[in-house]
């Protein structure tokens, strides 16, 4: 039976500036499609039913022209019905916005704490600079100001989950907060013995460390949680060769590429659960409100 993509992931590159313990998708290569070509695969997406296109990264904003314009060929030449980014909100320009914005539904950025030393802790800074934080807040602003609908995630570690965030998070006021169980994969954060770039197994939490951060937020209507088990095998990821990484084996093994393959047969490499993805809410409200220009009055 064929899988219908409603929501793809989409990592085009792997390249960042910022340096978190716990990424699982890190700065292996720089490769990056040819744009042509990374506009055919979303095509072939969109015919086979792709509703939502998500980019995260590495950090989507180190190559601003290339996600601007993929985001304006979704919106005007496939119609979908949802785009969105997750990044670090270092690179996001209101010139960017300007140009762009309009053709973006949700702004995702990750944000894991309020606390300055946390998150060097965390390594979420470039070249230690304690600036995320505040440049967070003057994100949101600017896609508040536009129309964008703004979502914060956050990863919660030995360093963070008894943290208060709640008059933070009602400051922002995202419409969707996703808050994840900091997670190891295979290759990506277990380790340098293990072939990775990442070592976060001394930052993992037990469920119910994690579910007193739940309960300590629980009146934040946004929150939508994921630890572990929700997370397994629940998304469609697409590697910047777009191939689907399959999460099964508590790795992250690319199939073939829906470039060489076609969009059915590269998801049978995929290892994809759409009752997992239905469960933990993978369809939500992602379309922004369309802004209606004023009437004109002679």
């Amino acid at each position: 039976m064929d899988v219908t993509p409603v929501s793809v992931n989409w990592f085009p590159n792997r390249r960042c500036n910022y340096e978190c313990s716990f990424c699982f998708h890190t700065s292996k290569n720089t490769f990056i499609l040819p744009i042509d070509q990374a506009k055919e695969g979303l095509r072939a997406l969109s015919e086979a039913g792709m509703r939502k296109m998500n980019i995260s990264g590495g950090e989507p904003f180190l190559n601003p022209t290339y996600i601007g314009e993929i985001f304006k060929f979704c919106k005007e030449d496939l119609g979908l019905e949802s785009t969105s980014v997750v990044n670090n909100g270092s690179k996001v320009t209101e010139k960017w916005l300007d140009q762009y914005g309009a053709y973006l539904d949700i702004m995702a950025i990750s944000c894991d704490t309020f606390d300055v030393e946390t998150d060097l802790k965390h390594g979420r800074a470039e070249k230690g600079k304690a600036t995320h934080i505040g440049r967070v807040f003057e994100v949101v602003r600017w896609c508040k100001e536009r129309g964008i609908k703004v979502k914060l995630n956050s990863v919660i570690t030995k360093h963070n989950f008894e943290e208060d965030m709640n008059d933070s998070i009602k400051e922002l006021a995202p419409f969707r907060w996703k808050v994840f169980q900091a997670l190891l994969l295979e290759g990506e954060n277990n380790g340098v013995e293990n072939g990775a770039l990442r070592d976060a197994r001394s930052l993992l939490i037990t469920r119910d460390q994690f579910q007193s951060f739940l309960d300590r937020h629980r009146e934040q209507k946004c929150l939508v949680p994921e630890d572990n088990d929700a997370m397994k095998d629940s998304y469609l990821n697409l590697d910047e060769e777009m191939r689907f990484l399959n999460c099964s084996l508590g790795g992250k093994t690319p199939g073939r590429s829906i470039l060489e393959v076609g969009v059915q047969q590269a998801l049978q490499d995929a290892g994809f659960d759409n009752k997992a993805f239905i469960e933990r809410g993978g369809i939500f409200d992602w379309t922004r409100e369309k802004v209606v220009p004023p009437s004109i009055e002679w």
